[in-house]
């Protein structure tokens, strides 16, 4: 090294607390920083990601209804059976929508056996509403072509609609 030493003395080490970086407050304020903005980022995160408000049940139905309205609107079917058919997909579709029910994915026996079914609307509705599907039931399966006119079975239809739109228990 550069300087000689003369004397073989030897010298006390250095105490380890002085080796030891002297922290302040600093620290603890970070570490505190950083769990606020923590606790505050997770608060926000929970807010947003809480479920919505239910959807308002009225607008539903009333955009359900619209729905099936403008399908029975359109163009008519050239045959009975088609008429039934769409009148029938259009219905169960209404009331899978507005009542929550599963009738678009059930035959109509299990639609009509079903005994929880349609528990939202009156029972002057249900009865039409099985009514309907029955006589729709009758035209979509019948063996032969019915006599009824296209335009009688959509006019049919979208009297049962009315009745199961006005038929929502309250």
């Amino acid at each position: 090294m550069d300087g000689k030493t003369t004397s073989l003395e030897l010298l006390e080490p250095a105490s380890p607390e002085a080796l030891v970086p002297r922290f302040g407050l600093w620290p603890w304020l970070l570490a505190a920083a950083i769990l606020v903005i923590a606790a505050v980022a997770l608060v926000i995160y929970l807010k947003k990601r809480r479920p919505a408000a239910a959807a308002d049940i009225v607008s539903m139905r009333k955009a359900a209804l619209a729905e099936a309205v403008a399908v029975l609107s359109g163009p008519a079917p050239e045959t009975t059976r088609e008429a039934a058919v769409t009148s029938s997909l259009v219905l169960r579709k209404y009331l899978a929508a507005a009542a929550g029910d599963p009738a678009l994915f059930e035959t109509h026996e299990e639609f009509v056996s079903r005994r929880d079914s349609l528990q939202t609307l009156t029972p002057a509705a249900r009865a039409a509403a099985e009514e309907g599907f029955t006589r729709l039931a009758a035209l979509k399966y019948a063996p032969e072509i019915p006599e009824a006119a296209p335009a009688q079975v959509i006019a049919e239809s979208r009297a049962l609609l009315e009745t199961l739109h006005h038929g929502f228990a309250a």
